[in-house]
């Protein structure tokens, strides 16, 4: 890398520091810390939405499946959550807004102790904290992979340096620090892969070829499913994704929580899903045409990093690395914020009798503890990335599997259909969801298509099954699903102000 490489990138670490530190001063206790006192705009929910739900692993592990099989990657990795987040916008958005406003809910899993019981709530609490620490591990790796590869960092440096950065201004700024960096790493996203854009279309003959090239591809490039990627992946991926895009990836509960009203929350929602459908098809354009660029590479995660390396200017590179790094820190530092407010709200407190006495000040600094340990962890684990298999095998076998035995007591549980599942279904579709994935994973020789499906498949039938065969009717678990889903006062501000966790513990 040119050394105006370097200043592009140490710039932008600066700047997202800066934010941090200035977002430091809006924050006054727990609630601007996680859900930004329900002040956050609508538009700035949305953008913030849509850039904390992918990372560099889009530049890594899907730019290797582009080089490979072509489009399929776009339709099961972006398309899906374009369209699961739709489905959000009307199904979930308004009911996490209103259980932040009338309950003064700051937690995704806090609504869980009333709606099922505290042990069901910690069990989710504790899985999904676990898996997320591999999750945000992962896309700590990536970053380090295009960092090696673009300027020969080791591996674990690059993480080192990824992850403080990323510390400093999330544990300082809370949501308000997530959402304006959000913000401002989606501009310097959107312009470093325009001018990607045009460098590519420019080395494949000129604009005119935005049209052309396509036919070039190799064989199978321009199907959307693949022996690998089936249709009926495609299909359970739009499951999967409506469930972790709407409140089973906690941090994005968070921005439908932040907004001030109902509908900002589904504003938000909308625009994140026009972005998703629109946004990464445009990003990808560059790896799809790889092939033709960089034919014969040996690691085809590599091509998006030897492409920027071969085709831009001094400047430009670092550009396109700092837009790098704003797809993973965006996610990131959102990651670190929820799991930070599962920590402090649902698990500490049931852990330690005193953390329920905390002071303001001590909820504050509670938080700001649990982000810096998060991100300290996942850091850690980051460097055995290798050992666990590959950024690839995390994304898509790990948190894609599992995310949906997590979610579907989370999400499903504050909708009206489902108001006879108790904690007995909640508990068993969770346990049997994570048995069918270590068996399918690790005893069966099983598809890619089978370890992504049976988990959630599995855990969707028992808790609907359960729900009808042996209800457990609950006089707290009508409250909570009413309040979720009553659309009275809805274009009001924030109804509550409490600290307090939804439920004693």
């Amino acid at each position: 890398m040119h050394i105006l490489d370097w200043i592009m990138v140490c710039g932008y670490f600066l700047v997202m520091v800066g934010i941090g530190w200035w977002s430091h001063r809006r924050v006054r206790n727990v609630r601007d810390f996680y859900i930004a006192d329900r002040k956050m705009p609508w538009w700035l929910a949305g953008i913030s939405h849509h850039m904390s739900g992918y990372s560099a692993v889009m530049f890594v592990a899907f730019a290797g499946v582009a080089y490979t099989d072509g489009i399929t990657v776009y339709f099961w990795a972006f398309a899906t959550i374009g369209i699961g987040v739709g489905i959000g916008s009307w199904l979930f958005a308004a009911r996490w807004n209103r259980l932040s406003s009338r309950l003064g809910v700051a937690s995704p899993l806090e609504y869980l102790a009333r709606r099922y019981n505290v042990p069901t709530q910690q069990a989710l609490a504790w899985s999904g904290s676990l898996l997320k620490v591999f999750d945000v591990a992962s896309k700590w790796f990536a970053v380090a992979v295009l960092l090696n590869s673009f300027a020969g960092v080791p591996l674990v440096f690059g993480i080192v340096i990824t992850g403080t950065v990323t510390m400093i201004y999330c544990t300082a700024g809370g949501l308000w620090a997530d959402a304006l960096t959000d913000f401002g790493q989606f501009l310097i996203q959107g312009l470093a892969g325009l001018v990607m854009l045009w460098v590519v279309l420019g080395e494949l003959g000129g604009f005119s070829s935005l049209f052309t090239f396509w036919g070039d591809l190799p064989e199978g490039h321009l199907s959307p499913t693949t022996s690998q990627y089936t249709t009926v992946f495609l299909l359970v991926y739009i499951l999967v994704k409506t469930l972790e895009y709407n409140g089973g990836m906690w941090n994005l509960a968070q921005r439908y929580m932040a907004a001030p009203s109902t509908h900002a929350a589904r504003r938000g929602a909308v625009l994140s899903s026009a972005l998703y459908l629109v946004w990464p098809f445009v990003l990808m354009i560059p790896m799809f045409a790889a092939p033709l660029i960089v034919p014969g590479l040996e690691d085809p995660t590599t091509s998006y990093a030897v492409m920027t390396t071969t085709l831009l200017p001094a400047g430009m590179v670092g550009l396109v690395l700092a837009g790098f790094f704003s797809h993973t820190m965006a996610m990131v530092a959102s990651d670190a914020n929820a799991i930070s407010s599962v920590i402090t709200r649902d698990m500490l407190p049931v852990m330690w009798r005193r953390a329920r006495d905390f002071s303001a000040s001590e909820k504050l600094l509670a938080a700001r503890i649990a982000t810096f340990s998060f991100i300290t962890l996942s850091m850690i684990v980051a460097t055995q990335a290798k050992n666990l298999g590959g950024v690839l095998a995390i994304v898509v076998s790990w948190v894609a599997a599992l995310m949906g035995p997590i979610s579907i007591p989370l999400l499903l549980g504050m909708l009206p259909w489902f108001r006879r599942c108790g904690s007995r279904a909640a508990l068993v579709s969770w346990a049997a969801g994570l048995g069918t994935y270590a068996l399918v994973y690790y005893v069966l020789d099983s598809t890619q298509t089978t370890i992504v499906a049976a988990p959630i498949l599995v855990s969707l039938v028992l808790y609907t099954g359960l729900g009808l065969l042996a209800p457990e009717p609950s006089v707290r678990a009508d409250e909570i699903i009413d309040t979720a889903g009553r659309k009275d006062e809805d274009t009001g501000g924030p109804e509550s102000s409490s600290e307090d966790p939804v439920v004693a513990v």
